[in-house]
Protein backbone atom coordinates (compact mmCIF):
# COMPACT_ATOMS: atom_id res chain seq x y z
CA UNK A 1 0.00 0.00 0.00
CA UNK A 2 1.53 3.30 -1.09
CA UNK A 3 2.15 5.91 1.56
CA UNK A 4 0.09 9.08 1.49
CA UNK A 5 1.72 12.15 -0.04
CA UNK A 6 1.59 14.86 2.60
CA UNK A 7 1.63 18.20 0.80
CA UNK A 8 -0.35 20.30 3.27
CA UNK A 9 -2.17 19.99 6.54
CA UNK A 10 -4.97 22.11 7.96
CA UNK A 11 -6.64 22.25 11.34
CA UNK A 12 -7.22 24.20 14.51
CA UNK A 13 -4.24 24.87 16.74
CA UNK A 14 -3.35 24.93 20.42
CA UNK A 15 -0.33 26.66 21.92
CA UNK A 16 1.78 24.90 24.56
CA UNK A 17 4.39 27.59 25.22
CA UNK A 18 7.91 27.07 26.49
CA UNK A 19 11.42 26.23 25.38
CA UNK A 20 13.26 22.94 25.91
CA UNK A 21 10.08 20.90 26.32
CA UNK A 22 11.66 17.48 26.65
CA UNK A 23 10.40 14.01 25.88
CA UNK A 24 9.89 13.19 29.56
CA UNK A 25 7.46 16.07 29.86
CA UNK A 26 5.76 15.01 26.64
CA UNK A 27 5.31 11.42 27.86
CA UNK A 28 6.55 10.48 31.38
CA UNK A 29 8.70 7.35 31.47
CA UNK A 30 6.33 5.39 33.71
CA UNK A 31 3.79 5.25 30.87
CA UNK A 32 6.26 3.61 28.51
CA UNK A 33 5.62 0.04 29.68
CA UNK A 34 3.10 -0.59 26.93
CA UNK A 35 3.60 -3.34 24.35
CA UNK A 36 2.19 -1.15 21.57
CA UNK A 37 1.86 2.62 21.26
CA UNK A 38 -1.94 2.46 21.37
CA UNK A 39 -3.40 4.47 24.23
CA UNK A 40 -0.35 6.68 24.77
CA UNK A 41 -2.32 9.76 23.77
CA UNK A 42 -4.14 9.91 27.10
CA UNK A 43 -0.82 10.42 28.87
CA UNK A 44 0.43 13.30 26.72
CA UNK A 45 1.88 16.00 29.01
CA UNK A 46 0.33 14.05 31.88
CA UNK A 47 2.44 15.46 34.71
CA UNK A 48 1.59 19.06 33.80
CA UNK A 49 -2.00 18.39 32.75
CA UNK A 50 -2.88 16.70 36.05
CA UNK A 51 -2.52 17.88 39.64
CA UNK A 52 -0.13 15.41 41.26
CA UNK A 53 -2.05 15.51 44.55
CA UNK A 54 -5.69 15.42 43.46
CA UNK A 55 -5.36 13.95 39.96
CA UNK A 56 -7.66 16.67 38.65
CA UNK A 57 -7.05 18.64 35.47
CA UNK A 58 -4.84 21.72 35.69
CA UNK A 59 -5.24 24.83 33.56
CA UNK A 60 -2.94 23.38 30.91
CA UNK A 61 -3.87 24.48 27.35
CA UNK A 62 -4.73 20.91 26.35
CA UNK A 63 -7.36 20.88 29.12
CA UNK A 64 -8.98 24.06 27.80
CA UNK A 65 -12.31 23.18 26.18
CA UNK A 66 -11.78 25.95 23.62
CA UNK A 67 -8.96 23.97 22.04
CA UNK A 68 -10.53 20.53 22.16
CA UNK A 69 -9.96 18.78 18.85
CA UNK A 70 -6.98 20.91 17.86
CA UNK A 71 -4.64 19.04 15.53
CA UNK A 72 -1.70 21.45 15.34
CA UNK A 73 0.57 22.14 18.31
CA UNK A 74 2.45 25.43 18.67
CA UNK A 75 5.49 25.66 20.92
CA UNK A 76 8.93 27.20 21.44
CA UNK A 77 12.58 26.36 20.85
CA UNK A 78 14.31 22.96 21.09
CA UNK A 79 11.03 21.04 21.23
CA UNK A 80 11.41 17.31 21.89
CA UNK A 81 14.84 17.43 23.49
CA UNK A 82 15.98 14.88 26.08
CA UNK A 83 15.84 11.15 25.51
CA UNK A 84 15.42 9.47 22.13
CA UNK A 85 12.13 7.77 23.08
CA UNK A 86 9.90 7.40 20.05
CA UNK A 87 7.00 7.24 22.49
CA UNK A 88 7.01 11.06 22.52
CA UNK A 89 5.90 11.67 18.92
CA UNK A 90 3.71 8.56 19.17
CA UNK A 91 1.90 10.07 22.18
CA UNK A 92 1.45 13.35 20.33
CA UNK A 93 0.02 11.61 17.28
CA UNK A 94 -2.18 9.24 19.29
CA UNK A 95 -3.62 12.26 21.12
CA UNK A 96 -4.77 13.61 17.77
CA UNK A 97 -2.06 16.13 16.98
CA UNK A 98 -0.98 15.86 13.33
CA UNK A 99 1.75 18.49 13.19
CA UNK A 100 3.93 20.68 15.41
CA UNK A 101 5.11 24.23 14.72
CA UNK A 102 8.07 25.36 16.82
CA UNK A 103 11.22 27.44 16.54
CA UNK A 104 13.30 24.28 16.13
CA UNK A 105 13.33 20.63 17.14
CA UNK A 106 15.66 18.12 18.75
CA UNK A 107 17.25 15.96 16.06
CA UNK A 108 16.03 12.49 17.07
CA UNK A 109 12.53 13.71 17.90
CA UNK A 110 12.39 15.30 14.46
CA UNK A 111 13.32 12.06 12.72
CA UNK A 112 10.90 9.96 14.77
CA UNK A 113 8.08 12.37 13.93
CA UNK A 114 8.72 12.43 10.20
CA UNK A 115 8.59 8.61 10.04
CA UNK A 116 5.05 8.89 11.40
CA UNK A 117 4.10 11.24 8.58
CA UNK A 118 3.90 14.14 11.02
CA UNK A 119 5.21 17.38 9.48
CA UNK A 120 7.34 19.50 11.81
CA UNK A 121 7.56 23.11 10.72
CA UNK A 122 10.09 25.62 12.03
CA UNK A 123 9.02 29.24 12.25
CA UNK A 124 10.35 32.42 13.81
CA UNK A 125 9.38 33.15 17.39
CA UNK A 126 7.49 36.29 16.42
CA UNK A 127 5.55 34.44 13.72
CA UNK A 128 4.57 31.66 16.12
CA UNK A 129 3.38 34.40 18.50
CA UNK A 130 1.19 35.81 15.71
CA UNK A 131 -0.39 32.41 15.11
CA UNK A 132 -0.90 31.87 18.84
CA UNK A 133 -2.52 35.31 19.19
CA UNK A 134 -4.93 34.60 16.32
CA UNK A 135 -5.84 31.23 17.81
CA UNK A 136 -6.31 32.71 21.28
CA UNK A 137 -8.62 35.35 19.83
CA UNK A 138 -10.60 32.77 17.86
CA UNK A 139 -9.92 29.09 18.65
CA UNK A 140 -11.82 28.15 15.48
CA UNK A 141 -9.11 29.75 13.36
CA UNK A 142 -7.90 27.37 10.66
CA UNK A 143 -4.14 27.02 10.40
CA UNK A 144 -2.73 25.63 7.17
CA UNK A 145 0.79 24.22 6.96
CA UNK A 146 1.78 24.17 3.31
CA UNK A 147 4.61 21.65 3.05
CA UNK A 148 5.21 22.35 -0.63
CA UNK A 149 5.37 26.14 -0.38
CA UNK A 150 6.90 26.08 3.12
CA UNK A 151 4.48 28.57 4.58
CA UNK A 152 1.82 28.77 7.26
CA UNK A 153 -1.49 30.48 6.55
CA UNK A 154 -3.96 31.63 9.20
CA UNK A 155 -6.54 34.38 9.72
CA UNK A 156 -5.69 36.07 6.42
CA UNK A 157 -1.98 36.09 7.19
CA UNK A 158 0.95 34.10 5.81
CA UNK A 159 4.30 33.47 7.48
CA UNK A 160 7.28 31.47 6.20
CA UNK A 161 8.09 28.03 7.57
CA UNK A 162 11.14 25.86 7.20
CA UNK A 163 10.87 22.12 6.68
CA UNK A 164 14.17 20.32 6.20
CA UNK A 165 14.70 19.43 2.53
CA UNK A 166 15.04 15.67 3.07
CA UNK A 167 11.94 15.56 5.29
CA UNK A 168 9.97 17.78 2.92
CA UNK A 169 10.89 15.57 -0.03
CA UNK A 170 9.89 12.42 1.89
CA UNK A 171 6.54 13.89 2.92
CA UNK A 172 5.42 15.29 -0.42
CA UNK A 173 6.52 12.19 -2.32
CA UNK A 174 5.10 9.64 0.12
CA UNK A 175 8.45 8.28 1.24
CA UNK A 176 8.29 9.17 4.92
CA UNK A 177 8.11 5.63 6.36
CA UNK A 178 11.11 3.45 5.53
CA UNK A 179 9.40 0.29 6.80
CA UNK A 180 6.34 1.07 4.72
CA UNK A 181 8.53 1.47 1.66
CA UNK A 182 10.16 -1.90 2.32
CA UNK A 183 6.76 -3.59 2.63
CA UNK A 184 5.61 -1.93 -0.58
CA UNK A 185 8.57 -3.55 -2.30
CA UNK A 186 7.74 -7.12 -1.23
CA UNK A 187 5.79 -8.00 -4.44
CA UNK A 188 8.70 -6.82 -6.59
CA UNK A 189 11.13 -8.87 -4.49
CA UNK A 190 8.99 -11.99 -4.95
CA UNK A 191 8.80 -11.46 -8.71
CA UNK A 192 12.57 -11.06 -8.90
CA UNK A 193 13.06 -14.19 -6.79
CA UNK A 194 11.03 -16.23 -9.29
CA UNK A 195 13.53 -15.33 -12.00
CA UNK A 196 16.56 -16.44 -10.03
CA UNK A 197 17.19 -20.15 -10.59
CA UNK A 198 18.95 -20.70 -7.28
CA UNK A 199 15.89 -19.33 -5.44
CA UNK A 200 13.23 -20.81 -7.68
CA UNK A 201 14.74 -24.28 -7.26
CA UNK A 202 14.44 -24.09 -3.50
Amino acid sequence: MALAKITSLAGRAVCVPGNDIDTDRIIPARFMKCVTFDGLGQYLFYDVRKDTTTGKDTNHPLNDARFKGATILLSGANFGCGSSREHAPQAIQKYGIKSVIAENFAEIFFGNSITLGMPLACAKREDIAKIAAAVEKDPATEVVIDVVKQEIRFAGQTVPAQIRDTARDALINGRWDAIGELLDGVPAVKETAKKLPYLAAS
